[in-house]
């Protein structure tokens, strides 16, 4: 599932040792692995074969150009919600005749500039917005091309920040209402019907979801081939990722997590296939976290170890501006010191770290790992247990490739982290680190 493992007891991400990277460029700093970006894409480009289909990664998840740049090599799409992520899809030289737009709140300027740049189709989440675009496009004596995003009202067992299929979700229009909104979009001079989309929310971790939302749509999907001879489906994304044992290093490691994990891509992609099949139209993707999620990882150095009557915390520099999702979410992220940490065996002599790469087992206890954000939510494990952690020492917090950097901050006017991306034995950096003076770079003096 990824290219990070651990060779003579140090992490690798595919041939490059991470302390190279974190000595080089710094912490904390998003290292993400190529190889392991284009494997996932591929595996499911290849699962999808039977099928007229195409991928169209959702940039949110992570804008970065080198990023976009693998993906657009590799024959992606892409799934855009501002006209900012149109800019950096293009920038990367992607084709924006590749490019679906979605997001509920589109702007006057974001829709003028995606039809100026000829986007495939905008997904309208409302008839607010479909009249919106109608008279915009109109203004400028053009088609848009529109796919409406169907609300199937179907719970996918996700947290309640990151579903969307629901009635109480703001996206989307209701599937009830579907085909008289498709039935006045006929009528509108400007616009040009070309799809139909939905998306039921992230981190899914079953199939069942998936399917009873596309069975339910199926039949509208349908009638609209036959009424105004729609070109595509799009299913959207959601697919989940594991964020547990993600370095499955044998049983008995501390590392390794006994719980479950979601299901393949081609166990999705088998659940899916049946009722995509019957319906004979272009199917659109929309991954994201599925793609680069495990792709990366966030390095960070353990500043200090503080004990209290009732905790142990370990202070690294990594802090939740860096990455919000478990303070946030409350999400789990595997934490792994980038050197395996074993106690010496008694017939092994200390050496180095008090014999943190001799035999014998690792002795753990639960600890709070914490960032030096002034908030009590600047946390990235709870009463997690860990191997004794030193001042120094380098860990890596694991599946942070999505929803990482593109979430961070200046939070505490601390500056933005640097990335860098592996293929093979080479690593190079892909976003310089921020400096203090670029924080006030933007800032004016108040002229009265």
């Amino acid at each position: 599932m990824h290219s990070f493992h651990y060779c003579d007891g140090r992490l690798f991400c595919e041939d490059v040792d991470v302390t190279v990277a974190a000595e080089r460029f710094g912490t904390p700093l998003y290292l993400y692995s190529a190889s392991t970006i284009l494997d996932h894409y591929q595996r499911l480009d290849d699962a999808l074969s039977s099928l007229d289909h195409s991928i169209c990664y959702a940039v949110k998840a992570n804008t970065n150009r080198a990023i976009l740049r693998l993906l657009r090599d590799a024959g992606a799409g892409f799934d855009i919600v501002s006209g900012g992520e149109l800019f950096r899809v293009i920038n990367a030289g992607a084709d924006p005749a590749k490019c679906t737009f979605a997001g509920v709140g589109k702007s006057h300027q974001e829709i003028e500039y995606a039809l100026e740049q000829g986007v495939y189709s905008f997904n309208i989440e409302s008839e607010a917005e479909l009249d919106y675009i109608n008279e915009i496009a109109s203004a400028k004596n053009q088609r848009a091309p529109i796919a409406l995003r169907v609300n199937p009202d179907v719970e996918a067992q996700t947290h309640q920040y990151i579903s969307t299929g629901k009635s109480e979700n703001k996206f989307g229009i209701a599937l009830e209402w579907a085909a008289k909104v498709y039935e006045r979009a006929s009528k509108m001079p400007a616009i040009s019907i070309r799809g139909v989309q939905m998306h039921i929310g992230s981190q899914i971790t079953e199939a069942a979801p998936f399917v009873a939302a596309i069975e339910k749509i199926a039949p509208l999907v349908s009638e609209l081939k036959i009424k105004y001879a729609i070109e595509f489906f799009s299913i959207g994304g959601g697919l989940g990722i594991a964020y547990e044992s993600s370095i499955a290093s044998g049983s008995g490691d501390w590392w390794t997590s006994q719980r479950s994990h979601p299901l393949t891509i081609q166990q999705y992609v088998d659940a899916i296939l049946p009722p995509l099949t019957r319906l004979g139209l272009r199917i659109l993707l929309e991954p994201g976290r599925l793609l680069v999620g495990n792709a990366g990882i966030l390095l960070t150095r353990v500043r200090y170890i503080k004990e209290t009557a009732q905790k142990k915390f370990v202070i690294i520099d990594a802090g939740m501006n860096d990455l919000i999702r478990p303070a946030l979410y409350g999400s789990y992220h595997e934490i792994v010191p980038v050197e395996k940490i074993t106690e010496p065996s008694p017939q092994s002599s200390p050496s180095g770290r008090g014999g943190r790469e001799a035999a014998g087992e690792s002795k753990t206890n639960k600890i709070d790992v914490v960032g030096p954000v002034c908030e009590s939510g600047d946390f990235f494990a709870q009463d997690r247990e860990m191997p004794e952690l030193r001042a120094g020492d380098l860990l890596a917090v694991m599946s942070a490739g999505a929803y990482g950097f593109v979430m961070a901050s200046n939070y505490n006017s601390r500056p933005l982290p640097a990335e860098a991306l592996v293929r093979g034995d080479k690593v190079a950096l892909i976003r310089k680190r921020q400096t203090l003076a670029e924080l006030t770079r933007d800032e004016v003096d108040a002229s009265f």
